[in-house]
C-alpha cells in the first residue's frame, strides 16, 4: 500500500526528465535555376532609373583647374566648353589687371543645370603661372591646393559625426595648356606635368591651334606624345587604371590619336551657312570651334564631359586621394589626422 505514492512520484519526476517531443524543421526546398519566363519581369533594371533621381535631386561637384601661361585662351575654353560665362569675366577680372608676381589660385564656384541634372561647378583658375622671368618651383603653390582639398576632405571623412555629404573641393581634372610653338616643350612643361600627374588627372591641351597648319599640328602632338613619354609622364587616362578590353580600346585611341587635344576657344557667335556657330573670325574665314575639320574641341568636350566625367571624379577618389590618405595615415602612425575640433579642445586641455 506504502508503494504507491513512491511510484507516483517517480512517474512524475521521469515525465520532467523527458522532453516533450519536436516538431522536425521544415526542410528548406532545394533552389531551382531562376526560369525568366516562369518568374516574369524582376526589375532589377530600375536601379539606374533609382540612381538617376537620386543625382538629380542632389546634384553632383566637378572641380576643373586651369593651368597655363596668360593670352593662351584659358577662361574664354573653359567658357566655351560649358556654355556660359563661368570663367574671368564672370567674376568680374579684367585684363588691365597686372600679371602677379606668384602663382595665384582663383576658384569660382557655378551651378550649371541641363535636363534637370545640377553640377556645381568650379573653376580653378592660376594666374601668374609660368609668366615670370624665373620660374622655378612655380606649380609648388599649385601642388600645395591640389593636396590642402585632399586633406580637407580627409579630415570631413575622420570626424566623429560625419556630414552625410561631404563638400568636395578636390579637383578632378587639369588642363594644362601648351604653347602652340610647333617646336617641343618647354622644361617648364614638363617639369610641372612630372610633378603633378602624380597627384592629379592631367589632360594635356594645345591652345590657339588655329595659329598652326595642319601639318605643324600633326607633327608637334606626335612631338609631345613622345617628350611625354621618353620623361615617363602619365597623363590622364592612365593605362594602369583601365579596367577592362573595353576600356583599354577606347583609351588606348584617345592616348595614340587624340593626345594632345588641339583646340580653338571661343565665346563668340557668327553666322555660317545660315547656322549660329561658335567661332573665330580671320582674314580668311571663319574658324568654327565645334568643326572637327578646324579644331579639336569637340573631341576635349565630348572626353571630358560626355564620356569620362565620371571616371575622372572616380580616379581622383579611387587612386590620387587614396594614395594622399595612406601617406598621411602613414606619416601619422596610422591614426587619422586630427580634426579642427580636436585640435581645439587639446589646445583648450593644455
Amino acid at each position: 500500500p506504502c508503494a504507491g505514492p513512491v511510484e507516483s512520484k517517480n512517474e512524475a519526476a521521469m515525465s520532467e526528465l523527458v522532453p516533450e517531443p519536436r516538431q522536425k524543421p521544415v526542410v528548406p526546398m532545394k533552389p531551382m535555376g531562376i526560369n525568366a519566363s516562369l518568374l516574369g519581369y524582376i526589375g532589377i533594371d530600375t536601379i539606374i532609373e533609382q540612381m538617376r533621381k537620386k543625382t538629380m535631386k542632389t546634384g553632383f561637384d566637378f572641380n576643373i583647374m586651369v593651368v597655363g601661361q596668360s593670352g593662351l585662351g584659358k577662361s574664354t575654353l573653359v567658357n566655351t566648353l560649358f556654355k556660359s560665362q563661368v570663367s574671368r569675366k564672370s567674376s568680374g577680372w579684367n585684363r588691365e589687371e597686372k600679371i602677379p608676381k606668384t602663382v595665384e589660385i582663383k576658384a569660382i564656384g557655378h551651378v550649371i543645370e541641363e535636363g534637370g541634372v545640377k553640377m556645381k561647378l568650379t573653376v580653378i583658375d592660376t594666374p601668374g603661372f609660368g609668366d615670370q622671368i624665373n620660374n622655378e618651383n612655380c606649380w609648388e603653390p599649385i601642388e600645395k591646393y591640389i593636396n590642402e582639398q585632399y586633406e580637407k576632405f580627409l579630415k570631413e571623412e575622420v570626424n566623429i559625426a560625419r556630414k552625410k555629404r561631404i563638400p568636395d573641393t578636390r579637383v578632378h581634372c587639369c588642363l594644362y595648356f601648351i604653347s602652340p610653338t610647333g617646336h617641343s616643350l618647354r622644361p617648364l612643361d614638363l617639369e610641372f606635368m612630372k610633378h603633378l600627374s602624380k597627384v592629379v588627372n592631367i589632360i594635356p591641351v594645345i591652345a590657339k591651334a588655329d595659329t598652326m597648319t595642319l601639318e605643324e599640328k600633326t607633327e608637334f602632338k606626335q612631338r609631345v606624345r613622345k617628350e611625354l613619354e621618353v620623361n615617363g609622364i602619365e597623363f590622364y587616362p592612365q593605362k594602369e587604371f583601365d579596367e577592362d578590353l573595353e576600356d583599354k580600346t577606347e583609351n588606348d585611341k584617345i592616348r595614340q590619336e587624340s593626345m594632345p587635344f588641339a583646340v580653338v576657344g571661343s565665346d563668340k557667335e557668327y553666322q555660317v551657312n545660315g547656322k549660329r556657330v561658335l567661332g573665330r573670325k580671320t582674314p580668311w574665314g571663319i574658324i568654327e570651334v565645334e568643326n572637327l575639320n578646324h579644331c579639336e574641341f569637340a573631341l576635349l568636350r565630348d572626353f571630358v564631359i560626355r564620356t569620362h566625367l565620371q571616371d575622372l571624379k572616380e580616379v581622383t577618389h579611387n587612386i590620387h586621394y587614396e594614395t594622399y590618405r595612406a601617406k598621411r595615415l602613414n606619416d601619422n602612425g596610422g591614426l587619422p589626422p586630427m580634426t579642427v575640433e580636436t585640435e581645439e579642445n587639446h589646445e583648450s586641455n593644455l
